[in-house]
C-alpha cells in the first residue's frame, strides 16, 4: 500500500531556519502491508548540505534515522543529489539545495497492534553557504501512524 500524503509543517527549525523538515499529517497503515511516507525538506536559498552520500569521508553525511516501533523501516531513498563546484572545495561536491524529499518505505508487521502511535526520525545535516560551514544539526520529525486492521 503506498500512501501520497500532502505535507504540513510541524515547525522543525534550525540555524536560524536554515533547514525545515516537514513531515506529512497522520498516515492510516494497514497490518502487513507497505506504506511510504515522505519527509520534504526545505533549505534556504544561498544554503547547501551534503548528500547522504558525499565523496569524503570528513564531509558530514545528511541522515534520516528513524524510531521506527512498530513499524519496521525498509528503506530510507534519499534523492538525487547535485555535483556542485564551490571555491573552498577542488572538486565538485555532492550535495542538496533547495527543496527535495527523502522517502521512508515502513512494513507493517502482521501482530502490530492497532491505533494511533507517533514514530520519531532524527534528520543529521551540516548547513554551508559558499563561503563557509555551520557545526552539525539535528532535527526531529514525529510521525502519526494510525495501525488498522
Amino acid at each position: 500500500m503506498l500512501v501520497s500524503l500532502l505535507a504540513l509543517p510541524l515547525g522543525l527549525f534550525a540555524q536560524g531556519n536554515i533547514l525545515t523538515a516537514v513531515a506529512p499529517p497522520r498516515v492510516t497503515a494497514q497490518k502487513n502491508s507497505v506504506v511510504t511516507v515522505k519527509v520534504a525538506v526545505q533549505l534556504r536559498n544561498g544554503y547547501h548540505v551534503n548528500s547522504n552520500s558525499p565523496e569524503d569521508d570528513y564531509l558530514i553525511p545528511l541522515k534520516l534515522s528513524w524510531t521506527s516501533d512498530p513499524l519496521l523501516t525498509e528503506a530510507v531513498v534519499y534523492p538525487a543529489p547535485k555535483k556542485e563546484k564551490y571555491a573552498f572545495s577542488q572538486k565538485p561536491l555532492s550535495v542538496f539545495t533547495g527543496d527535495f524529499e527523502i522517502a521512508t518505505r515502513f512494513k507493517v508487521p502482521p501482530a502490530a497492534t492497532p491505533g494511533l502511535r507517533v514514530i520519531t526520525a532524527k534528520l543529521r545535516y551540516q548547513a554551508c553557504t559558499h563561503q563557509e560551514c555551520f557545526p552539525p544539526k539535528t532535527v526531529e520529525v514525529k510521525l502519526p501512524v494510525d495501525i488498522v486492521n
